[in-house]
């Protein structure tokens, strides 16, 4: 595993946030109309990969020339999208750390499957994150450190039938040695009361939410 961080950008919902994440030492990947936004805003991506059905013949052709590898696929005849596309292309990098950026957006179900994503990063020890103008949403399966930065707000959610043993330390609403299961609203909107808390768990897949509203 390498030190770098590889931060893809994708055809969900973008804005000028996405610019306040990005660094000169980031790799980046455009997927799809997440390409064409970065050219857009003055970058260049590394890589921009995926079916391209959502942009126009020209604006293909200013991905082409502006980035600096480019890999298209048939759009039909396909088995991932673009997003699960280009995360699987930075696992094989091993990075430190990946953050999907415009992987929320209108499309709930590929929402939903690009937080499914967060999961095969987790198997393969690389630190994942989905970023949005309101949201961090990272799966952990381990006992986590967690600062409260600008977020107001964090959730628990299982991603597995139970995520068993969880103890908060630092939040306004503790839990100790609980379980939560699929379907329970428990660990909804907790508030962080120092900079930094724990989440202790035993078992499961647990979907930590930082919210900013």
């Amino acid at each position: 595993m390498n030190n770098q961080r590889i931060i893809i950008v994708t055809g969900g919902t973008l804005g000028d946030w996405v610019q306040e994440i990005i660094t000169p030492d980031d790799l980046l990947v455009g997927s799809d109309r997440g390409a064409l936004y970065l050219i857009q805003h003055g970058y260049q991506p590394d890589i921009a990969m995926g079916d391209f059905d959502s942009v126009t013949g020209d604006e293909l052709a200013l991905i082409r020339l502006k980035s600096k590898a480019f890999l298209d696929v048939d759009p039909i005849n396909k088995d991932w999208t673009d997003t699960e596309m280009a995360f699987n292309w930075a696992l094989e990098r091993k990075p430190r750390e990946i953050l999907l950026l415009g992987a929320l957006g209108t499309r709930f179900d590929h929402s939903l499957a690009n937080v499914h994503l967060l999961r095969k990063g987790l198997a393969q020890g690389v630190d994942c994150a989905i970023i949005d103008a309101n949201n961090q949403i990272r799966v952990i399966n381990a006992s986590t450190r967690v600062k409260r930065g600008n977020y107001t707000h964090l959730s628990l959610l299982p991603l597995s039938l139970e995520v068993t043993g969880i103890t908060l330390h630092g939040f306004q609403y503790p839990l100790h040695e609980a379980t939560l299961e699929i379907g329970m609203s428990l660990g909804i909107s907790n508030v962080l009361q120092a900079p930094e808390g724990l989440i202790e768990l035993r078992s499961g897949l647990l979907l930590v939410v930082q919210s900013k509203d």
